[in-house]
Order: C-alpha cells, then sequence, then structure tokens
C-alpha cells in the first residue's frame, strides 16, 4: 500500500510538471527582450543617468517584457559610433556631439552624416568644467599653458569641445606641457596624485566626479570666459553661457561662470517603436521620481526636454508618446 501510494505521488508529480512545463509562458517571459545604454565613466552622470532609466524600465518589466542593461563607455562619441555599428540600442551623448554625427562633421567627417540617428530626449545642462590642483595657482585657463593638463580621452564629447576650445583659443595640445589623455574616472586621481595639473570635463553638477578631488586635495574650479569662449557660444547654437551653482563643492561659495551643451539621449532608427516607447513612457510616467535620482536632473521640465539640443529627427516611438501626452 506504501508502495503504491508513493508511486502515485510520484506520478501525480510527474504530471505536474510536465503541465507546468507545457503551460504557456506569461507574456514577459515569451517576449524577453533586452535594451543597453551607453553611458560613460562610473563616477559621472551618464552613468546615473543610464542607471536612472533602467531602474525605471525595469520596475515594470513584466508588463511590458524588456529588461533594460547599462554600460560604462569612453562617452559621446563611442556612444554613438556603437549605437551606429548596432551594439547598443540608446546612449547619451552630448548636445554637440548629436550635432557634429548628424551633420557629418568634425569627429564624424571621415565616416559622413549618420543618417540613422534618432534623438529621444535631451537630459541635464552640462557646464564645461575646468578643474586645476589648488598648488599649480591657476586663476583662468589660460594660466593652463605650460602645465600638464589632461584633455581628455579621444572619443569622449569633453575631448571633442576641448579640441574646439583650443582652436577658438589658437591653441594646440603641444602648447600644455603635457597632454594626457586619461579617462574621466582617472583623472581626478591623477589630479591628486600630482601627475597632473588640471583637466576639463564636460559633466553635470553636482558630481562625484568633481567632488572627489576637491575634498581629497583641494582642487580648485576654473572659470572658462573670454572671447574664445564668446566666439564658440556665438557660432554653434548648441552651446550656451552657464554657470556651475555656488555652494554645491567645498571652498567655491560663488558660482563659477563657463560654457556648456546638453546631455541628451539617442537612438538608431534601426531600434523598435516598442523600445523606444516603453523606455520614454518609463522615464515620464515616473517623472518625480527620475528627477529624484540624481541632483542634476531637479529642475528638467518635459516640454523643454523633447526640443532643446536636439539635432537629430526624433524617434516615431518617442513622438508616439509625446503625442500622447499633447506635447506634440
Amino acid at each position: 500500500m506504501k508502495t503504491f501510494l508513493k508511486s502515485s505521488t510520484s506520478g501525480l508529480t510527474l504530471v505536474a510538471a510536465a503541465l507546468a512545463l507545457s503551460a504557456p509562458l506569461s507574456v514577459a517571459q515569451a517576449q524577453q527582450k533586452f535594451m543597453t545604454i551607453g553611458t560613460g565613466g562610473v563616477t559621472g552622470v551618464y552613468y546615473a543617468a543610464g542607471g536612472a532609466i533602467c531602474r525605471l524600465v525595469n520596475k515594470d518589466r513584466s508588463k511590458h517584457g524588456f529588461r533594460c542593461s547599462v554600460e560604462s563607455t569612453g562617452g559621446s562619441v563611442v556612444n554613438i559610433n556603437t549605437i551606429k555599428a548596432g551594439e547598443l540600442d540608446f546612449g547619451v551623448a552630448q548636445s554637440d556631439v548629436q550635432y557634429n554625427a548628424v551633420h557629418g562633421t568634425k569627429q564624424f567627417e571621415k565616416d559622413g552624416k549618420h543618417s540613422d540617428l534618432r534623438a529621444v530626449f535631451s537630459i541635464h545642462p552640462e557646464p564645461f568644467t575646468a578643474l586645476s590642483r589648488k598648488e599649480a595657482n591657476i586663476a583662468k585657463f589660460e594660466d593652463f599653458k605650460g602645465k600638464r593638463m589632461n584633455v581628455g580621452n579621444p572619443g569622449s564629447g569633453s575631448r571633442a569641445a576641448m579640441d574646439e576650445l583650443l582652436v577658438a583659443m589658437g591653441w594646440k595640445t603641444t602648447d600644455f606641457g603635457l597632454a594626457a589623455e586619461l579617462k574621466a574616472d582617472e583623472h581626478g586621481a591623477a589630479l591628486c596624485d600630482n601627475k597632473i595639473d588640471g583637466f576639463f570635463y564636460g559633466v553635470g553638477h553636482p558630481s562625484a566626479n568633481i567632488q572627489d578631488p576637491i575634498t581629497t586635495c583641494g582642487a580648485k574650479l576654473v572659470p572658462l570666459t573670454g572671447p574664445a569662449v564668446d566666439k564658440l557660444v556665438k557660432a554653434n547654437s548648441y552651446y550656451a553661457k552657464v554657470s556651475i551653482p555656488g555652494g554645491l563643492y567645498a571652498g567655491h561659495p560663488d558660482p563659477t561662470p563657463t560654457y556648456g551643451v546638453l546631455a541628451s539621449f539617442v537612438a538608431s532608427a534601426k531600434v523598435s517603436d516598442d523600445a523606444v516607447y516603453t523606455l520614454t513612457k518609463a522615464v515620464f510616467e515616473n517623472f518625480e521620481e527620475f528627477k529624484k535620482l540624481h541632483p542634476a536632473f531637479g529642475a528638467l521640465d518635459p516640454k523643454n526636454m523633447i526640443k532643446d539640443g536636439l539635432s537629430a529627427p526624433l524617434h516615431p516611438g518617442a513622438v508616439k508618446y509625446y503625442k500622447e501626452k499633447g506635447w506634440m
């Protein structure tokens, strides 16, 4: 009798298991889809932005079936080229780099126009930020002449902007005592270790990347002003004069004047409307939560985000959501 019960129970278990395996999967299980966002260095706001967006997408993945992941990359130019190659779905890019990709200029002159690039929305302002070692006695950008400067890694939006600033000033990288090409994650430690005297970086504020060397070794923000900056802002619609607010960093009670761009969120025309719609909806349906995920997002306004700093055509998946909301 005992043997019969054991056998029957075992048989029922096998039948139940077989039925479970043959049962239809949920929509999300059956259609698990993936999206990847290219960002920047892990201490920058791009990485934080990508992480915030993925968090909001993944919150409802049981409903829409998309799983979002973030990749730390070399920055704007790398992200756009990797999207073009089909190896990333989305990426964060400076508004000037987006403009250059659309028009096939500057960093993209060799490969021509990126006709498949599509804008999704813009994010936070990115003031170009020059930071110096306290002991270097730098009061203005011109004081970096002959000093050891990190000009940024090739493929980053910061490097592209630095090259443009140098042209406007009539300088070359050889005007520095050293022109280092460190990535954003490396320049703060190099500054505090006395390997460089300064660095140039486009980033939203407040940023851990700037906070760390200021706290660790008393690094100083350097204003970016003067005729060269005036010339760049006047000639390029994607640039604007901005200030890094005072009080964000120790020893900097007053605003630091500079100029900058907007961070923008881009994709390829080949990314499905469904994927772009899902991501866009996740951000704007949870917008108050999104704004709290990083201090740089605090003043964002959806109606500006769908038009400011965007040179590429809007992706149809994003347009669909914006029309539903009555924003377009």
